[in-house]
Order: structure tokens, then sequence, then C-alpha cells
């Protein structure tokens, strides 16, 4: 390996090795690069102590960087040697939550879509750092009295605005749609296909299985089609404060997605047993195109939607943005750290 052969040559050197390896070091770790961190700190161990220009450390620029891996690397080796993360202080008195308090830079940033999963992957950070510090460092005051909760509010007040209306108008959009299901379905439960029998008031076709298969159908659709409009509702009227964009908002979006898809297939299956019971008898051929065409929507939805909804699942129940697991924190818990 070249990078190793690299490293080997020179620690042979006799003059000072800061000078040769500090640079590509510090590279390394803006650029999240964590196998040539690992190659440099396991050839030359005094690295973890490098400084950067404004006297900086390791972790606290893999933290205002935003630099998963490597930090999860700093992390474990740190771990490992039972180094402290507690000691570390910067000039303004900032802790290393004062620092991932502090807005990620806009690169950073920009790699999440939308407002709202910006606000998230922040809070996870902000999460995350807190785990590895002593409880009394999470109210410790910078030079400026603040604490980093205050710190993590005035920087992302314009990053929760924005992640508020990415929630709004996502919301909107899919209580539309999700209203004009429910308008469909109510419709075609009160019209059943193939009329009333004009002696008894029963549908005709009660006894078919076609028949059957569009009342469970579109009762289904009804039922997730109505839930998912009110959880797209309940997002409109919530508060959107701080902590809501960790769980509680994109939970709500996912459980509302997934109800509206539902919706959709059930709706697409009601209208198909509809078009089978009137047709079947009299124009049998018609069912064959009309059954092929039924997927075309819901293909459609899985193709535009999907992909959306696999980021939401992985962002928010993943393993998140670090190797080891998210510690969950509930709501109360988040009121203590964000207070009203």
């Amino acid at each position: 390996m070249i990078l190793k052969r690299i490293c080997t040559e020179v620690s042979k050197l006799k003059s000072g090795t800061s000078d040769h390896y500090g640079d590509a070091f510090l590279v390394a770790m803006e650029n999240d690069t964590p196998e040539v961190i690992s190659m440099i700190i396991e050839t030359f161990p005094q690295s973890l102590w490098t400084i950067d220009v404004k006297g900086y450390t390791v972790t606290q620029i893999s933290i205002m960087n935003r630099c998963e891996k490597v930090y999860n690397l700093l992390v474990k080796m740190m771990v490992l040697r039972k180094f402290s993360h507690n000691s570390i202080v910067d000039k303004d008195g900032n802790n290393l939550l004062h620092l991932v308090g502090q807005l990620a830079p806009t690169h950073k940033l920009n790699k999440v879509t939308g407002g709202a999963l910006q606000m998230q992957k922040e809070l996870q950070w902000f999460q995350e750092v807190r785990k590895v510090l002593r409880p009394e460092d999470r109210e410790e005051r910078n030079k400026n009295k603040e604490t980093p909760m205050m710190v993590f509010r005035k920087e992302h007040t314009n990053l929760r605005q924005k992640g508020e209306d990415w929630m709004k108008k996502t919301a909107e959009s899919y209580t539309i749609t999700a209203a004009l299901i429910i308008t469909m379905v109510f419709g075609a439960a009160i019209t059943v296909p193939g009329g009333n029998n004009g002696e008894t008031g029963q549908a005709t076709y009660r006894e078919s299985p076609s028949f059957t298969i569009f009342v469970v159908s579109n009762a289904i659709s009804l039922f997730t089609s109505t839930t998912s409009l009110l959880l797209f509702l309940s997002i409109l009227t919530a508060r959107h404060a701080d902590y809501d964009f960790l769980y509680k908002l994109p939970k709500r979006l996912i459980l509302g997605l997934l109800m509206l898809f539902l919706s959709v297939t059930a709706m697409m299956i009601a209208f198909s047993a509809s078009l089978y019971i009137n047709f079947e008898h009299d124009k049998p051929w018609v069912l064959m195109p009309i059954a092929a065409l039924t997927c075309l929507p819901i293909a459609s939805f899985v193709t535009l939607q999907l992909p959306f909804l696999v980021v939401l699942i992985s962002s928010t129940y993943g393993r998140g943005i670090f190797r080891r697991s998210m510690l969950k924190i509930e709501d109360d818990e988040f009121d203590d750290l964000f207070p009203k």
C-alpha cells in the first residue's frame, strides 16, 4: 500500500516528523478520510495531538466539519486509549457540545435534501456528542455566558424555520392527495357497482367474490387515506419545536406516506373489482388491459415516492450517521435538553 510505504519512509526521517505529516493529516480530517487518518495515527501516535492554525484539536475539527467517519474513528481510538473528551475547551470557552451546537458548514448541510432532514441531522450530531460528555458539561457556559443548548438554538434559528416551511409544504401537498382519495372512495361506497335489488334494497352482486373484494379494498382505502390525512394535518398544526425534527415530525410523515401508499393501492384494487363486476359477462376482453393499467399508478407512486420514503426511514430509524446505534432520547428527556 502506497500510503503505508510513505508513512514508513517519513518515520525514518530524523527531522520533526510533524512537519511532514501535519498538513496531510489535517486535510484528511477535513475531507473525512478515516483510512488516511488511521494509517498516520498508527505510524505517528503523537498525531492525535495535532492542532490547526486556529488552535483546534483533531476532535474539535471533526465535530465542527461534521466528519462522521473520522469522528467515529477518533471516538473508538480514544475510548481504547482511555482518552477523555471532557477537557477539550477552545479559547472562547466552548466545549465539544458548544462546537457541535454551531451550524454545520454549508457544503455539509447540502448533502441532505430538505431543511427538516438537515435539522434532524444536526440534532443527531448534538445528541451523539452529548452522550460522550459528563452531565455537568451539558450546562457549562462559554465566555459569552451561553450553554450548548443556547448556542444550538441561536445558530439554528434560520434552519429550524426552513425545516418548518419544508415540512408544511410537503404535508400540504400530500393532504390534497389524501382528501381526493377520501372523496372518491366514499362516493364509491355509496354507489356500489351493479346497483341494488329493487325489492330487497341489497346490492345485486353481494354474493359475488369480486364484490367482497371491492367492499374490503374500498373500506381499507377509506380508512388508510383518512388516517393519512389526519397525520399530515397534525404536521401542519404541530409547534415545530427544535427537538420535534428528530423523531416526532419525521415519524408522522413516514406513517402518513405509508398510509397514503396503502390507500392508493387499495383504491386501485377496488376500481378493478368494480370494473370486473360490470364487464365480466358482457365484455370480458376489456378486463386484461384494465388490469395491466391498474398497476401503472401504483408503480408510478412507488417509483416517485419510495426513494424519499426510504431516506426518511433510514435517517429516522436507521443506525444514523454514526456506526454505533443512536441513543433514542424520548420527548421528556428532550424537554430537559430544550426547555420551553
